[in-house]
């Protein structure tokens, strides 16, 4: 699997010379090599969401659930991708974009699912699935709503939901685990054992990432999971009794496994708003990739991209997950490998919907130990607040009002954050959304750039080309934009399909 311009000319001799790059089709062996590679690059990323919001939903102990969740969100990645790569003209972009459950509503979607047995996963699966159905309504307009998403307002919020993610890592880390104080009182606390094993793994995912070259460095996550759970066997924390208790093969019986979708107002309200940034970072996923592979993107092309990234909020609910949006780390796969055919990311689909149907998999990943998933954490979901600052680098900080929209955006969402209980006082169904400082921050964020740099102005800003380095190093959740690419996209005037 050499990534060497020379490996990629021999590997492709066979393969077909098409009129668009992305439609190039090889040999079925290399389909399959191929593929494999762009699934191990974002198998971690892909089944983070399903550990984080089954931890929220009070299912950590309970293997045959986390394995239908981890199941789902591989089910629907399969489905999704397939979409994208091959799916209809007015349904997928037909481009080599790998789709999987977003890090963008795992927080919102954590707070509405936390409770005990998953009883309250009806209520956070049916906000995704209304929330799919606006997203899909909005993808022919899309284009007039996007301008109001510039990098400042998604690198803001992109940067809010990684340090949101933060205490998932750092409950994890400690495990339900408590330490007395001298006036006999007890308090959450990290056991020395639980801190030496996250730091062996979080240690392992670093040095991978500093000595393994191109594909191998993006996988030391898994190294380091893999790593951290072996450490763990010997010393009696990683516990595999249970994983039995998963169905081995898929059970269509599992479908709706926690009931039927409940509708709520607000939690609903809450989901709308994380879909136009699920939307706005599709939209410039695909741009990218057109930049990638030499493709055209027009406003059809994004709106047909868009509509296959929203199926897994509508669709995913049946099969107990998420919504799905385009994986970042993938795009930067792309630009390292060179291989541009959308058939080698179907193939991976393929594989993924092959994983997805075996959820005793999923039971063995929601068995691993939480320390280690804690220390995986905090590079995994670290990883998409630095790519929301990486985005907001982009961004024209010698007017001192986008410092001030920064400022003002990150200080809302901390909020909630350092204060749990700041918003008790309001309404039930207020309070939920204000509870959520990702809401916080885009509103926030959103009014403030109409305020600053819309208003009065010609536009809001010139929006930076895509750096091919930036585009090897993405991780998930960022978003990427280009100057000529998709420019009358953005901007509105072109024709709304």
């Amino acid at each position: 699997m050499s990534n060497s311009p020379s490996a990629k000319d021999s590997a492709t001799t066979n393969a077909t010379t098409p009129d668009r790059p992305e439609d190039e089709k090889l040999p079925f062996r290399l389909l399959v090599v191929y593929g494999l590679q762009h699934i191990l690059t974002m198998y971690a990323g892909a089944v983070a969401p399903a550990l984080v919001i089954g931890s929220a939903a009070g299912l950590a102990n309970d293997p045959a659930a986390m394995g239908i969740l981890v199941s789902g969100a591989l089910l629907m990645a399969g489905i999704a991708t397939l979409l994208q790569t091959v799916g209809h003209r007015k349904v997928g972009a037909q481009m080599p974009i790998v789709v999987a459950c977003s890090f963008v509503p795992v927080s919102a979607i954590a707070t509405l699912a936390a409770g005990q047995d998953g009883e309250n996963m009806p209520v956070a699966l049916g906000a995704s699935m209304a929330a799919g159905v606006f997203a899909l309504l909005l993808t022919p307009f899309f284009g007039q709503l996007i301008r109001f998403f510039p990098p400042i307002v998604t690198g803001t919020i992109i940067t809010v939901i990684g340090i949101s993610l933060m205490p998932v890592a750092a409950g994890w880390i400690m495990d339900d685990a408590t330490t007395v104080l001298d006036d006999g009182s007890t308090v959450p606390a990290a056991p020395m054992a639980n801190l030496a094993l996250a730091g062996v793994t979080l240690a392992v995912i670093l040095i991978g990432s500093r000595v393994f070259p191109g594909i191998w460095g993006r996988l030391s996550i898994l190294f380091g999971l893999v790593v951290g759970t072996l450490i763990a066997i010997p010393f009696g924390m990683a516990d595999f009794s249970r994983v039995g208790e998963a169905d081995v093969v898929f059970n269509p019986t599992s479908v709706f496994y926690f009931g039927a979708p409940e509708f709520e107002v607000a939690a609903i309200a809450t989901m709308c708003v994380i879909m136009l940034v699920v939307l706005t970072e599709g939209a410039s996923h695909i741009i990218a990739v057109g930049e990638i592979t030499g493709s055209k993107v027009d406003a059809k092309r994004i709106s047909a991209g868009l509509r296959a990234d929203v199926s897994g909020s509508i669709i995913g609910p049946i099969f107990n997950t998420t919504p799905t949006s385009s994986f970042a780390q993938n795009i930067g796969l792309l630009a390292l490998t060179g291989i541009r055919s959308r058939y080698v990311v179907a193939a991976g689909a393929g594989i993924l919907l092959l994983l997805g149907m075996f959820p005793i998999l999923g039971g063995v990943m929601a068995a691993l130990p939480t320390p280690v998933l804690g220390g995986a954490g905090l590079v995994l979901f670290g990883t998409v607040a630095s790519s929301g600052v990486k985005t907001l680098t982009k961004v024209d900080f010698t007017n001192n009002l986008n410092l001030i929209l920064v400022a003002t955006s990150i200080g809302v969402a901390i909020i909630p954050l350092a204060y749990p209980t700041f918003y008790s006082f309001l309404p039930e169904a207020v309070e939920m959304i204000a509870h959520s400082g990702i809401i916080g921050a885009a509103i926030v964020s959103i009014l403030l750039n109409i305020c600053f740099n819309v208003i009065g102005r010609p536009s809001s800003g010139p929006l930076s080309d895509i750096d091919q380095e930036d585009i090897g190093s993405a991780g998930p959740g960022e978003a990427k934009y280009s100057d000529h690419a998709g420019h009358a996209y953005r901007d509105g005037t072109a024709d709304p399909v």
